[in-house]
């Protein structure tokens, strides 16, 4: 017998991510062996009876992880009610089905940003307690001081919580626009913009260039590629 959580089961598909199988559990839509199952349960998907909205839980699907360089002008989401491009077309439509964004880049940011149908792997890319690191180049107005970037370095109150300590260097400082290389622990809504501003330096262009230890290595903007499963494994295990 090999027991899991219901939502880890239920992510595993790759039709549902980690969020959505807790949210589904919680609204009641899951039974498990003909009774309403509860947020936390465990249950052996071999020998146990899990449906989801009344219907069998489909079989779990291969594994796929894509790193997409997400241009400006793209919404980091599945779908958008205003009919803009999303990162999901940016891939065949027959690779689409289960995948989904692991976190967001704004609609104005560019750089890497991984697809995929592993709930597990959304999870601890998204959670700050796994603390997974995301790397940024980010062109800001002027020429932000020491003073400054050590604020940023130990951390900035941002909606009445301090965020966490985070690495930034000066790369370059270029016709009154510098060039730092920013690397974050956690991804709060639109972090490096807001932060910015606060210290009055503006971001011009931001681009992430990795996640964890996965790269854009040169991959062009606008493009894909599949993941083999060594680069990514280790994140997750």
């Amino acid at each position: 017998m090999s027991l899991n959580r219901l939502q880890k089961i239920i992510s595993e598909t790759g039709i549902f991510s980690r969020r959505k199988a807790d949210l589904l559990i919680k609204q009641g839509r899951v039974t498990l062996n003909g009774r309403q199952a509860f947020l936390g349960e465990k249950a052996d998907p071999a020998s146990d009876q899990i449906l989801v909205d009344g219907k069998d839980l489909p079989k779990k699907v291969n594994d796929k992880v894509f790193l997409v360089n997400k241009p400006r002008g793209i919404i980091s989401s599945c779908q958008d009610n205003h009919g803009r491009k999303t990162i999901l077309n940016l891939i065949p439509a027959h690779l689409r089905l289960g995948m989904h964004p692991v976190g967001r880049l704004d609609f104005d940011s560019r750089g890497a940003i991984l697809l995929t149908n592993n709930g597990d792997l959304t999870l601890k890319l998204t959670h700050p307690r796994y603390s997974h690191t995301k790397t940024y180049q980010v062109w800001v107005s002027g020429q932000p001081n020491q003073s400054k970037l050590d604020n940023w370095r130990r951390g900035i109150l941002l909606d009445g919580k301090m965020t966490m300590p985070a690495r930034i260097e000066i790369l370059d400082k270029v016709n009154r626009k510098t060039l730092l290389k920013v690397i974050l622990k956690e991804g709060r809504n639109r972090q490096i913009r807001r932060i910015a501003t606060l210290i009055g330096h503006p971001v011009e262009d931001l681009q992430r260039t990795s996640i964890s230890n996965i790269n854009l290595d040169g991959l062009q903007e606008g493009k894909w590629r599949e993941l083999k499963t060594k680069e990514w494994i280790s994140i997750i295990n």
